[in-house]
């Protein structure tokens, strides 16, 4: 088992977080960013910037280190199956090349985010409550 930087339970409140942001029937996301430096992710950010949902889940993002919000990517990637739990080194490595300071809104941009996420995590053994 990898050992994840992030704590699993902040983790687990992103998840609930992106639950509760992606059930709200004003979220409309065009299609799934495929970097996190996509125009569009802004846009669709801009519509819900004060949101307290988005707002509580940007804030765990934004009090993680550098290296705890690409884990938190890398967990994203490889929910998603983008690459197999052995090479989670080589999705470190994408997510630190990457990696810039709009991860939250790069995160909430997936319409299943909170699902890649949880699968990501039982990859490495992890559960949330």
């Amino acid at each position: 088992m990898h050992m994840l930087n992030v704590n699993p339970d902040t983790v687990c409140r992103l998840i609930a977080l992106a639950h509760v942001f992606h059930a709200k029937e004003a979220v409309v996301i065009p299609e799934e960013p495929t970097s996190p430096s996509d125009d569009w992710a802004r846009q669709v950010l801009a519509d819900h910037a004060d949101d307290e949902v988005f707002q509580e889940f940007r804030s765990i993002i934004e009090d993680l280190e550098p290296d705890q919000q690409q884990e938190v990517v890398a967990l994203l990637w490889l929910g998603r199956g983008d690459a197999a739990l052995d090479d989670w080194a080589g999705l470190l490595v994408q997510a630190r090349d990457d990696w810039n300071p709009r991860t939250a809104e790069y995160l909430i941009a997936h319409p299943f985010l909170a699902e890649h996420l949880q699968e990501g995590l039982d990859l490495h053994g992890y559960a949330c409550d």
